[in-house]
């Protein structure tokens, strides 16, 4: 098997190369950028296949170099945080970026969350049914793409896992515990926040009226007319 590629970008050397250890001793390739431009540049030059990302960075932000680097491709991206601001992780999230880690975090839970991410690529590569429908949504899981009144919606790899399970089970509410253990792969049902703010990014690109909120249960998709 290939070995995989990462890219960790953070301008806090002994936290970069600690990460950097961990991730080898996983298993994975590691480069490390210190700076937004070199983190872009990095990324085309490599083409990793996740990316370890610090919102606070020289040069230009975490955000922006999200930003660019999903306009080029879609990745996975692990945001790291300094402060637990939600501001920044709802930014982050709408940029592309698909989990989250505030600081100080344990290597071992940013090890579990690269796996639990690059799994969920490796289920997207599997062959794929036909199209789902429902109403003028139009879900194509082998190309990993989504229409809407026939216009392209543009939605990052977990926006998109995020709504195949929701469309597999129309009508039916989604605890959000469940949609954390299915789509995320966490099964200790923390980080609830994290549903919530891709919802929202769902209904921002889809419509407010594809995802209906059950209060203090979950979310359940309602078949557009």
């Amino acid at each position: 098997m290939t070995q995989r590629r990462v890219l960790v970008v953070e301008d806090e050397r002994t936290i970069a190369e600690s990460i950097a250890a961990r991730l080898r001793a996983e298993g994975f390739s590691v480069e490390i950028a210190a700076d937004g431009p070199s983190a872009v540049e990095q990324f085309r030059r490599g083409q990793p296949d996740l990316v370890v990302l610090d919102v606070m960075l020289p040069g230009f932000d975490g955000l922006e170099v999200c930003r660019r680097i999903q306009s080029d491709r879609a990745v996975p991206v692990l945001m790291l945080t300094a402060r637990d601001d939600e501001t920044d992780l709802l930014v982050g999230l709408a940029v592309g970026a698909d989990d989250y880690l505030t600081k100080p975090f344990s290597m071992r839970e940013l090890a579990a969350r690269v796996h639990v991410l690059l799994r969920r690529v490796d289920r997207a590569a599997t062959p794929a049914p036909p199209a789902i429908r429902l109403g003028d949504i139009e879900i194509n899981e082998a190309e990993r793409r989504v229409r809407r009144d026939g216009a392209d919606v543009h939605l990052t790899p977990t926006e998109f896992d995020l709504l195949v399970h929701l469309a597999g089970r129309p009508r039916t509410v989604l605890p959000r515990e469940r949609l954390l253990a299915d789509v995320w792969g966490w099964v200790d049902g923390s980080g609830t926040r994290t549903v919530d703010s891709h919802i929202k990014a769902l209904r921002r690109k889809l419509g407010a009226d594809l995802i209906r909120t059950v209060h203090g249960v979950g979310y359940a998709l309602e078949l557009p007319s």
